[in-house]
């Protein structure tokens, strides 16, 4: 489902070159609830944004879903991210004049999806909001704000799933019912992708990729092996 081949991203700022990406190899099956983990400035979002086709390598091939993305123009990256990726991000970015039902409804409009509407309400109540989807944003807590930004990504239907710190701004309780969401994507044959530095979270992954300073430095099982939600803590 993905495949990065000696992926490197550079960037200049000034009279200095900041390698962001260092000659990354990488495969991602179909199904697969991966982590990426590491600190801040290891390389993990640059990471999701490239396979996300939000930034492109500056040498390299990404292959996703079998569309290859190094040379893509703009808008076939458009295209692309409109029917292969959905993002969840730590910030949910809500429209904040929207209902949570039109919050949802309003990607799958832009999508020209038949019966948007009825779309949007039932990923909503896949989510636990269907007895809030007239609510806006300032109405709701920021558990269910990031319920709403996962159901207006899983309303595309897409095979793979980007998540950046999507637990970053809630509580404990509320970011074990999202990664419990997250599972479930992965489950239903999704690709799922989470980036964090949490190493809590790592422990329910199927695979952990970690980094540093561009660099994969482990990739594989979490190191005592696959936990349960019910056994996390932070």
């Amino acid at each position: 489902m993905i495949r990065l081949e000696d992926v490197s991203k550079r960037y200049r700022m000034g009279d200095v070159e900041v390698v962001a990406l260092d000659h990354i190899n990488l495969d991602i099956g179909k199904g697969e609830f991966v982590v990426v983990l590491g600190p801040s400035g290891s390389g993990k979002t640059t990471l999701l944004n490239i396979i996300g086709a939000l930034d492109v390598p500056t040498d390299g091939h990404v292959g996703i879903n079998g569309n290859g993305l190094s040379l893509s123009k703009q808008a076939n990256r458009f295209k692309f991210r409109r029917e292969t990726v959905s993002f969840i991000f730590q910030t949910f970015n809500l429209f904040p004049s929207l209902t949570a039902l039109e919050n949802v409804q309003l990607v799958l409009d832009m999508a020209a999806t038949p019966h948007a509407q009825d779309r949007a309400l039932q990923v909503l109540t896949d989510v636990g909001l269907g007895d809030r989807v007239n609510h806006f944003p300032h109405e709701l807590s920021g558990g269910e704000q990031q319920r709403v930004a996962i159901a207006r990504a899983l309303a595309t239907g897409n095979p793979v799933l980007l998540a950046d710190e999507p637990t970053g701004e809630l509580d404990f309780k509320t970011g074990i019912q999202i990664l419990g969401l997250l599972q479930q994507q992965a489950d239903a044959g999704k690709t799922v992708l989470v980036v964090t530095h949490n190493r809590e979270i790592s422990r329910v992954a199927d695979r952990v990729i970690e980094l540093s300073s561009g660099r994969i430095i482990s990739d594989g099982a979490p190191r005592t092996g696959k936990a349960d939600l019910s056994e996390l803590q932070w």
